[in-house]
């Protein structure tokens, strides 16, 4: 039994010392990543693609209400087609 002990024993106080605290910091460090969001650089970006976004759909629109009065028919043969 004690020899079964002494055996665990020089695993435990190496994982004690050397693998939990790097464990234990790794995953702080990983959490703290994940709670801080989007970098300010990252937020600029997004609301650029967002309002880049909005244009396009505008366009989208206005394009979609030009085709309605030049050709009433338009989407009927369109989507026929798919």
């Amino acid at each position: 039994m004690t020899a079964l002990v002494g055996l665990l024993v020089a695993p435990i106080i190496i994982f004690l010392i050397f693998v939990a605290p790097i464990w234990l910091i790794l995953s702080y460090r990983s959490k703290k990543q994940l709670n801080q969001g989007l970098t300010e650089a990252e937020q600029n970006q997004l609301i650029e693609l967002s309002k880049k976004a909005e244009r396009m759909a505008d366009r989208i629109e206005v394009l979609e209400n030009l085709l309605d009065i030049e050709s009433p028919n338009w989407r009927q043969t369109n989507d026929s087609n798919k």
